[in-house]
């Protein structure tokens, strides 16, 4: 056989390309020139840009490109390799520091990303060591318990766990549910894993009720804050009370490419556990850490927002506007009044139609279809920029009414 025959081998992708081409899943991602900001040119277009998650814009702000050009001249691009082979850089220990002062824990370990971080959780948590007869470890048998709505990168970290024995799901935000299993796993190395702000519904998961079951059961919790993250907590917004109860998990995670708007994300917990997690993780072992002036610029953002609090309280009250503003159109949105809006539209066979109307029209949007969310539960979300002007928020409402009346969502 020559290189240039085909191996006959049932691999599908031909006719998994056609299919998610006709039906929507799947096609051609316009290149990006500029910035991604509160507009976008994508391919040929200028978009009003409502898709983004980095919705405070921060990487825009002069003091922080300033303070990002000095470190990389201070630190350089690289860290040039692992944690364990090159050290820790000063920007790295230094933001690992400063979160865990805002956290309230003991110690943080930083990733290159958040998905790293919660797969790098699972992995470390349920890991199995064995240097010498001395120096071992065996949490193997750790039983996961998750809310069903569970973000990606945690479900398919445990997916190599058998089913009703380490791995379980309840119903979401279902507090019944999730007792009932914690009294049957009650007396097993049980970690209740769940997202404070959904980053699919929006919706604020009962943090404090969450914990306090955990804390009956003698389970240990895991709280993905990605989207929570210098958001809520501080008492005159939103949600105060639960972000309040979440200060008493025992694991927290967080992202910075949403409030923060840079790439990276980080666990913070317990002294001895997040120790271990540096060479149990794997994702902080085998693969390329944050770039050091990242880190910096990243610690730079942490305090400036947990010390000053008038733009992001400033950006709430803008959105709830907003909320309140499609509310008034008819938009059936999530209940909880996060800053992650959802518009329900329904049926599948909409929500392709939906945004391509839209990109016409010179709006980005995020489509959301099965299997993200249930059959015939389709939604558009929404984020809010920062720097949207009233007029650009204004035009995409007018767009919103006419396009709801046409597709009947």
């Amino acid at each position: 056989m020559t290189v240039d025959q085909k191996i006959c081998v049932p691999w599908q992708f031909d006719t998994f390309v056609q299919v998610a081409r006709r039906e929507g899943a799947l096609f051609d991602i316009p290149v990006v020139d500029g910035q991604a900001n509160e507009t976008i040119r994508w391919g040929e277009k200028n978009l009003v840009n409502l898709a983004s998650i980095n919705f405070l814009g921060l990487h825009q702000d002069a003091r922080f490109l300033a303070h990002f050009l000095q470190s990389a001249q201070d630190y350089g691009l690289v860290t040039g390799g692992s944690r364990i082979s090159q050290g820790v850089s000063r920007p790295h220990a230094e933001l690992e520091n400063l979160l865990s002062r805002i956290t309230g824990k003991e110690r943080s370990l930083s990733f290159a990303t958040g998905l790293l971080a919660n797969v790098g959780f699972v992995t470390g948590i349920s890991a199995r060591f064995m240097k010498s007869s001395t120096c071992q470890l065996d949490n193997s048998d750790t039983v996961f318990v998750m809310d069903n709505a569970i973000h990606w990168s945690i479900r398919r970290s445990v997916e190599h766990l058998p089913r009703d024995q380490q791995r379980f799901y309840y119903k979401h935000d279902d507090m019944a549910d999730l007792e009932r299993l914690l009294v049957m796993l009650a007396g097993k190395k049980v970690v209740v894993v769940f997202e404070s702000v959904h980053s699919m519904f929006g919706d604020v998961a009962p943090m404090g009720e969450i914990i306090d079951l955990c804390e009956r059961y003698g389970a240990i919790s895991y709280v993905d804050d990605a989207n929570g993250f210098l958001i809520y907590g501080p008492e005159q917004r939103p949600f105060a009370h639960e972000f309040t109860q979440m200060r008493r998990a025992t694991f927290r995670m967080v992202s910075f490419s949403k409030s923060v708007g840079l790439e990276g994300g980080a666990i913070a917990g317990p002294d001895d556990a997040i120790q271990a997690f540096e060479i149990l993780s794997g994702a902080s072992v085998f693969t390329a850490a944050i770039q050091p002036p990242t880190a910096s610029t990243i610690h730079l953002i942490m305090q400036y927002l947990s010390e000053d609090h008038t733009m992001i309280d400033r950006y709430l009250e803008r959105v709830a506007a907003f909320r309140r503003r499609l509310e008034e159109i008819g938009c059936q949105l999530n209940t909880a009044p996060s800053y992650i809006i959802t518009i329900f539209v329904g049926a599948e066979e909409k929500i392709g139609q939906v945004r391509s109307a839209f990109l016409e029209r010179g709006y980005l949007v995020s489509a959301l279809g099965y299997p993200i969310v249930k059959r015939d539960h389709a939604l558009i979300r929404i984020l809010m920029n920062w720097h949207h002007t009233d007029e650009q928020l204004d035009g995409f409402i007018t767009t919103l009414k006419e396009l709801k009346e046409r597709y009947q969502f």
